[in-house]
């Protein structure tokens, strides 16, 4: 029986071994040292690809082949210089990846999700799919989520925007977050998901478990399973959205909604679990609400008028991420979900960047980088504010003053310019 080498033993013999093979090479100490954590790292670590991870200013790394390596910066992508020395070389880390986590990759499965030790999502794609050779994306778990003053801080949006999210999710409004590959939907989502009473049981359902909620005792997280070599095991997400409903959930928070799902997230939604979340892919919250229509009509065969109705009743907060030129990430706008109006979508645009000020516009477009900014517009679905005994932003009021003004939820006609 071998007694495993404990991490100083290993770098003790690396070290020797380096040593004797540079006592006649012109290496520099540098050299040397990173020779010994290069081996060290193709033992114990990721090899290459560790000090990307050890680099907290690194947030994603993307491997194209095992010769081509970039990596995302402070939101700017950039090539790295460094590359494996062969394509096995990359093929064995991803197989110790993936087995690192009860999943196979191969030829005959050649697409799989899986998570690091430290919680950092990897996606891998091999060949024939592959036509250049293994590809990986890896996206780095933060040390510490962000929270909302970390994203006031970043220029993600303003102290008075934050003010409004803070206090409707606490009011339980349904909150979807939208936006484009890459530009902050989960790390949003889990600031938001900090505003959420402590008192909550919370359940989270995610491919990848990526949300870092703290403050919630009563929390359940719930995470997908591929199917394994012979096609079987496999639990989706919609599976675990039914199975949620039966563990007695003041919130469902789901990951991102991207097929079937969608129809039980609403159905959730509409059944008493007010204050949910979820994320999804969309352009725009009209792009995103008609994205959603797809999803639910892939799975029921139902009247659109009926879909449109679910989802009107049921999603209160449109909240689009954008990712500006600069590689920022930021909120461009929120939208209200005001009702349906000749069969189509009334949205209530309480905060936009861009409101066509002079400093506001470039070449005569909508600059999207501008500040975001209230419209002015006041919330329509105030209910669950009274309710919660929480101040509408829109009118400055305590909640008994507001519930005088407010007797019954206002008219769509009331709500100002919709988008």
């Amino acid at each position: 029986m071998h007694e495993e080498l404990s991490d100083d033993r290993l770098t003790n013999i690396i070290e020797s071994v380096v040593f004797e093979w540079a006592r006649d090479k012109p290496l520099t100490a540098a050299d040397k040292h990173q020779a010994v954590r290069r081996l060290f790292h193709a033992f114990r670590g990721l090899d290459l690809l560790q000090p990307l991870m050890d680099d907290p200013t690194v947030t994603e790394i993307m491997i194209n082949g095992h010769e081509h390596i970039f990596i995302e910066r402070s939101g700017r992508i950039m090539r790295y210089p460094g590359a494996f020395e062969s394509r096995e070389r990359l093929e064995e880390l991803i197989q110790t990846i993936v087995g690192s986590v009860n999943r196979a990759v191969n030829e005959t499965n050649p697409i799989v999700d899986a998570r690091l030790m430290d919680g950092s999502r990897v996606h891998v794609v091999l060949p024939p799919v592959s036509i250049r050779g293994p590809t990986v994306t890896i996206r780095k778990f933060p040390e510490r989520p962000m929270l909302m003053d970390d994203l006031i801080a970043r220029g993600s949006l303003t102290e008075e925007a934050a003010d409004w999210l803070s206090r409707l999710v606490r009011a339980k409004y349904n909150v979807f977050v939208c936006g484009g590959t890459g530009t902050g939907k989960t790390t949003f989502l889990n600031a938001l998901a900090h505003c959420i009473p402590a008192d909550e049981r919370i359940v989270t359902i995610e491919d990848s478990a990526e949300l870092q909620i703290s403050g919630i005792p009563n929390l359940v997280s719930l995470e997908t399973r591929n199917a394994n070599p012979e096609g079987r095991g496999e639990i989706p997400i919609r599976a675990l959205v039914k199975a949620s409903l039966r563990m007695r959930p003041d919130r469902i928070i789901v990951g991102e909604v991207r097929g079937g799902e969608a129809l039980d997230m609403l159905q959730a939604m509409n059944t008493g679990h007010d204050g949910s979340m979820s994320t999804g892919h969309g352009n725009s919250p009209r792009d995103m609400l008609s994205r959603l229509e797809s999803m639910v009509l892939s799975q029921a065969d139902l009247p659109l008028a009926v879909v449109r109705n679910q989802i009107a009743s049921g999603i209160d907060l449109l909240i689009h991420l954008t990712r500006l030129v600069d590689g920022r990430r930021c909120v461009s706008e929120i939208v209200e979900m005001a009702g349906i109006r000749g069969g189509e979508y009334e949205l209530n645009v309480l905060f936009t960047r861009g409101l066509g000020d002079a400093e506001d516009r470039r070449d005569g477009k909508r600059n999207e980088a501008g500040e975001l900014r209230r419209t002015g517009n006041p919330l329509i679905r105030a209910r669950k504010l009274r309710l919660a005994g929480i101040a509408d932003p829109s009118r400055g009021a305590s909640p008994p003053e507001a519930a005088e003004q407010q007797a019954g939820d206002a008219a769509p006609e009331e709500a100002g310019q919709y988008a």
